[in-house]
Formats: C-alpha cells, structure tokens, sequence
C-alpha cells in the first residue's frame, strides 16, 4: 500500500482546499450542508478568507489528493482550549484504507501543538460507521445534540462527540 501524508494547507493553497471541497460536494451532498453550484461560484477572495479561518489539512498518496478535513474554533463553545473538526472527506476509492485515520490522527496533533485540550466532531446519530471510527481515536459522546443540518426524511439528529487530547507536561 502507498504511503499516506498529511499537511497542512497555505492560504496561497486555497485553489488545492477548492478542488477537494467541490469535489467533495459533489460526490457527498448529503454530508455537508453547502451546495456545490453555489460555493462553485465563489471568487477567490471567498476561498482565501475561508483559509484563514481554519486550518484545512489534505492527505496525499501517489501524487494524489485523496482527503481532506478542517480543524477550526468548536461551535458554541465559549473554551478557547477547544477546536472542532469538520468537513471530513475521503475520496471514494480511498475509503477503508486508512486516509480517515491519517487525517484525524494529524488533526489532533495539530489541535494538541495549538494548545487545545478538547476536539469535538458532530457526527449523525444514525451513522454506526462514523460513531465506530471516531470512538476508535476515543471520542466520547457529550450530551448535546442538535437537528441535522440537512434536512432527512426521518428526522435524524447529530450528536456532539468530544475527544480529550493528552496532557502534556509543558502546558501550564
């Protein structure tokens, strides 16, 4: 199997995180609240200040993007030592084969060097796959929940996950 990286994205990247999100959109709609056309439509300035906003992290393999995920300020969290991971993709014919994982993993290294002390990822109740992988880094359900944001027949909810990041010795 090749070997997979991760890095961070420059804000001079931003055509890089365009690519991978419309692609994203495109192949996913049901996850993401976004509509393609409309974020297809946005000039560069959007992209630049949506870089600077969050940190987006791409994976890599044989000269291929194959995922990307943010890292950004946790939604209606007033904790400065807490992050929120979001917009999570995996190329389809990467899934199950580790990119998830690598970019998760980055993630929270990348939170863990930023200072946080918590990452929280909302992920939809009904999706066993997604609750698995994120518990298996040792996310842990919070009490929250809020309504999907995109709108299901059956009305599905999110539920907040939380993962403590390690405590190290030099954080005062």
């Amino acid at each position: 199997m090749s070997e997979i990286t991760v890095r961070a994205l420059t804000e001079d990247e931003w055509e890089t995180y365009r690519s991978l999100r419309l692609e994203a959109l495109q192949e996913s709609p049901e996850a993401f609240v976004a509509d393609h056309a409309a974020e297809a439509a946005e000039a560069e300035d959007f992209w630049r200040a949506r870089m600077g906003r969050s940190d987006r992290l791409v994976a890599e393999a044989e000269g291929k993007r194959l995922g990307v995920v943010s890292l950004g300020a946790a939604e209606d969290n007033d904790s400065e030592d807490a992050g929120q991971l979001f917009g999570l993709w995996v190329h389809p014919e990467w899934r199950g084969r580790g990119v998830a994982a690598e970019l998760v993993g980055q993630s929270a290294r990348l939170a863990e060097r930023k200072g946080l002390r918590q990452l929280f990822y909302w992920v939809g109740s009904d999706n066993g796959r997604a609750v698995a992988f994120a518990s298996s880094f040792g996310f842990r359900p919070t009490d929250d929940r809020r309504p999907m944001r995109v709108a299901t027949a059956d009305g599905q909810d999110e539920q907040e996950i939380a993962l403590v990041l390690a405590l190290g010795e030099d954080r005062g």
